[in-house]
């Protein structure tokens, strides 16, 4: 534990000019009576920490002790920081070992780059989650975590899509945060089969091995995850990157590429719930807005063979999820467009039409007295 803070002070110390008993005893999480007996111990072991006394004095390092990463230009030192995601690492268990991680390279770089760390964190951030919904960290993450990361299988309990406790021995390859949603990619071990795919619903990638294709699970519907039984020299399985044996370990498929199997089956999945069509006929504006309220790669391909008309209109032949989720998503473009099918979604639509004209038309005639006059019209 003290041996863990000592170094951990040479390195803040690498990567500051000065710091004050107070600052480090706040980053060590320690007295300041502590960092002065652990600035004793190091100047002993032969690490110059040099103490300045005053108001202005504090503890530094002398004669240019540090390890310099000397190849480092500006620019790569810069974009190094911006490869962590401070919440996705902190809801894997990761946290403190990447904030290790960093605070060694800034120790390690020249002086010159010192300030790398303030300069790209205050210029870019990633904020994952969609608008308008808490974040929620799945409990059973930081285990299925380790699994990615220590290549084990694990013995997991999932509701699939018609609400059933199904279990599998799984293959973990990889984790996809997707919108505040946290996503498995795994194969399932002996090559079994499970329906249980939650991201997409398209053809499953071809089988590698002994274990069966890859398939994609909504972390949120684990129930429990532990460690698989079987496998080379089973054992017992402890801590974040901790490491007791070979217990479940399983060959990685060499050839399996994330981000390539993530787009491909984000894909199939969004063209895969478009299982019904509506003609609409859209004004320029409501053209102009359709990519924005459906799916945006449906919508520029029914947009790009749409027939316009001699009253600057165009008519489109859109894929949606359903007429229900199409009247949600289209009533939004008012009358900028106009459903012409099926039937059942132009009824629904001018139903609300002639509700809203009713509301509206209602009010704007001082026919409802029980309500409040409707505002003046602004003028021009």
């Amino acid at each position: 534990m003290r041996a863990a803070r000592l170094i951990r002070m040479v390195l803040l110390l690498q990567s500051r000019p000065s710091m004050t008993g107070a600052e480090l005893a706040r980053e060590l999480e320690v007295s300041e009576r502590t960092v002065s007996r652990d600035a004793l111990a190091l100047s002993e072991a032969g690490v110059p920490v040099y103490a300045d006394r005053g108001r202005a004095g504090g503890y530094r390092l002398v004669g240019g002790y540090r390890t310099r990463l000397t190849g480092l230009g500006r620019s790569e030192a810069e974009a190094l920081f911006l490869s962590g995601l401070p919440g996705a690492l902190r809801d894997m268990g990761l946290e403190d070992a990447a904030s290790a991680a960093r605070l060694k390279v800034s120790a390690a770089l020249l002086p010159s780059l010192s300030d790398a760390p303030d300069t790209a964190a205050q210029r870019f951030h990633l904020d994952a989650p969609g608008w308008y919904s808490e974040p929620e960290t799945p409990p059973l993450l930081a285990e299925l975590a380790d699994a990615v990361w220590r290549d084990r299988r694990v013995t997991v309990a999932y509701a699939n899509r018609r609400g059933e406790r199904v279990e599998r021995v799984l293959e973990p390859h990889g984790l996809v945060l997707k919108a505040g949603v946290w996503y498995l990619c795994a194969r399932v071990a002996g090559g079994g089969e499970d329906g249980a795919e939650d991201a997409s619903s398209g053809t499953d990638s071809a089988p590698s091995g002994s274990s069966g294709p890859f398939r994609v699970y909504r972390i949120d519907r684990f129930s429990a995850v532990a460690p698989a039984a079987h496998g080379p020299a089973p054992g017992p399985v402890t801590g974040v990157f901790g490491s007791d044996g070979d217990a479940g370990v399983f060959d990685r498929d060499p050839d399996f590429d994330l981000p390539a199997f993530w787009e491909e089956r984000a894909a199939q999945f969004a063209r895969s719930i478009l299982r019904s069509e509506v003609v609409l006929r859209l004004t320029e504006e409501g053209a102009r807005r359709l990519p924005y309220v459906t799916d945006r790669a449906a919508a520029r391909e029914a947009l790009a063979a749409g027939e316009p008309d001699g009253e600057g209109r165009v008519t489109v032949v859109l894929p949606v999820e359903s007429a229900e989720v199409a009247y949600v998503q289209l009533l939004s473009l008012g009358p900028d467009a106009e459903v012409l099918g099926p039937p059942g979604l132009r009824t629904l639509f001018a139903g609300a039409a002639a509700r809203m004209a009713e509301q509206y038309g209602a009010r704007l005639s001082g026919s409802r007295p029980d309500r409040a006059s409707p505002p003046p019209a602004p003028p021009g």
